[in-house]
């Protein structure tokens, strides 16, 4: 046993490591968060962590979600079989170590947002990579915009290191919106000199509320082209192509709703000579065009279509 039951990274328990875990040989370059609650269309991160937990994996340490989470706001299931309660499905926050197809060893930070302590939770994760030699932090997760299913998706990148932004073009100014702890890390690991960013995956608006698997192989492509991890990302490539193959089939049976998605295909293309993913976002003076822009009738026809699948 290396590490004692009281061993802690701060000092109210906040984060605990395994009894059995010697900080000293768990180390690792690279740390991914995926803390679920924030926004997250398409299901681009939660896809991403679920493909990463099938690999093999190893529990590092696990942080106190009792101190953090609101239960009431996100009741966790519980089963209840004819006359007893017989299951709960309990909130779990953890680091995870996992290892890449050449054996390199790497971290996953994931479970619930915390909804209390951001501070102290993010206080609390810096002084853990500093003690597991973690050189980088990342995230990804989706966010949607009003781009075509029928065309790449791209990515908005941030980074609070200024030698890590450069190459990557910005489509929005300076904006004010809800704050995440992913977010509020990124920002404070800066300000004390440590190396964190991440990735907006573009999802379509009108997909932003089902599984979209190819946001997950764009968030897969992202954390690998900024890690330099390698991993096969074929069971994502698979569930992508079979769900871009039932948005075709739906579209085949209402026209209206393929005209839109070609009205979506025309702003894209006409954007630049050579489109990109970011550059096709913006309308004719610079902006993004808004989710409610386009797509409303499409996005009720993908409801029903949905509904009557079920």
């Amino acid at each position: 046993m290396f590490v004692k039951e009281d061993t802690v990274l701060d000092p109210d328990g906040l984060i605990r490591f395994e009894t059995d875990i010697d900080p000293a040989h768990a180390a690792a370059p690279v740390l991914v968060v995926a803390l679920s609650g924030f926004f997250d269309a398409g299901s681009a991160q939660g896809l991403l962590v679920r493909h990463l937990m099938e690999r093999e994996h190893q529990v590092v340490a696990t942080v106190d979600i009792d101190q953090l989470l609101d239960y009431r706001g996100r009741r966790p299931l519980m089963t209840f079989a004819a006359d007893h309660w017989s299951a709960y499905d309990d909130p779990v926050l953890a680091v995870y170590r996992l290892r890449d197809d050449e054996g390199r060893p790497f971290l996953l930070l994931a479970g619930p947002e915390p909804d209390f302590q951001w501070e102290r939770f993010v206080e609390a994760v810096r002084r853990l990579i500093a003690m597991l030699g973690v050189e980088l932090v990342i995230s990804a997760h989706g966010i949607p915009m009003a781009v075509p299913h029928t065309r790449p998706l791209g990515a908005s990148f941030h980074a609070n290191r200024e030698e890590r932004r450069e190459g990557h073009r910005s489509i929005i100014g300076e904006v004010t919106v809800p704050g995440s702890v992913s977010g509020l890390l990124e920002l404070r690991l800066g300000e004390q000199g440590a190396d964190a960013c991440g990735y907006a995956v573009h999802v379509p608006h009108y997909l932003a509320q089902s599984d979209y698997a190819p946001a997950a192989v764009t968030a897969l492509n992202c954390v690998l082209s900024q890690t330099g991890l390698v991993i096969d990302g074929q069971a994502l490539e698979s569930a992508a192509q079979e769900t871009l193959a039932v948005v075709a089939a739906e579209l085949e049976g209402s026209p209206d709703a393929a005209e839109l998605v070609s009205t979506l295909e025309e702003q894209y293309d006409n954007r630049t000579e050579e489109p990109s993913p970011a550059q096709a976002l913006l309308d004719d003076d610079g902006r993004v065009p808004t989710a409610d822009q386009l797509g409303a009738e499409f996005e009720a026809f993908l409801r029903e279509e949905t509904g009557r699948g079920q």
